[in-house]
């Protein structure tokens, strides 16, 4: 599909309408993975000290249950909004549509099993008699490190959405062409931003840095798809 006009009102409003659910279920991805990974982890997870790890989990046991939910929220939020990025994109091209719906999905497994290993840290924080003659401070932080990594290289699909994603913004015409560019560098950058953090362990803000365009083009989606919808 070329960048045409839309044929008829209805489908104006049904696009807008699609569009819009999609934007709240990226906006819910967005806000529950800042306050999950960002906010939450940090009051909790402590890398260097696996005692206050433990001691962390069962001090704030409320915390760290509202992490887990939160971490639950990811993948409902992007499950959805990958189907619903397939429903609204696959008119333009359904094979590029089904690779966003593809490889979300893909990450929201990734943070799935994330999850399920901190709900595991938090359940032997509340009894240490689960690890029977072992190390509980160790175990728990062995789960918070298993998690961080299925972040790390799950990053690749949160990446690899984002480049179908800007591709078809620019065939389909719905959306400013700048925001499409945006995209699809943006995916390219948070790509190599998970291998390079995997390779290269020193790289630190290095590979920060290579994420800041998907970003940008995140939060302009969202924007976009909430405000505007599609335009004719």
């Amino acid at each position: 599909m070329d960048s045409t006009a839309l044929p008829s009102p209805g489908a104006i409003h049904s696009l807008r309408r699609t569009a819009r659910l999609t934007g709240l279920f990226y906006l819910g991805l967005a806000v529950t993975g800042m306050l999950g990974f960002l906010l939450v982890r940090a009051q909790l997870y402590v890398a260097v000290d696996p005692a206050a790890t433990l001691a962390n989990l069962t001090s704030k046991a409320t915390l760290a249950r509202v992490g887990v939910g939160l971490e639950m929220g990811i993948v409902l939020t992007q499950s959805l909004a990958a189907v619903w990025f397939f429903k609204l994109f696959r008119s333009v091209d359904s094979f590029e549509a089904g690779a966003i719906a593809a490889f979300g999905l893909i990450n929201a497994i990734a943070i799935l099993v994330s999850a399920a290993l901190i709900a595991g840290a938090l359940k032997i924080a509340g009894d240490v008699s689960l690890i029977a003659g072992g190390d509980a401070a160790g175990t728990v932080q062995l789960l918070y490190v298993l998690s961080g990594k299925l972040w790390g290289v799950g990053a690749i699909f949160f990446g690899l959405w984002l480049i179908p994603m800007g591709t078809l913004v620019l065939r389909s015409g719905w959306m400013p062409r700048a925001l499409g560019y945006v995209l699809v560098v943006g995916g390219v950058g948070y790509v190599l931003s998970a291998f390079l953090g995997q390779v290269i362990p020193n790289i630190g803000m290095w590979a920060d840095l290579l994420t800041i365009p998907a970003s940008v083009g995140e939060f302009w989606m969202i924007g976009y798809l909430l405000w505007f919808g599609v335009r004719e």
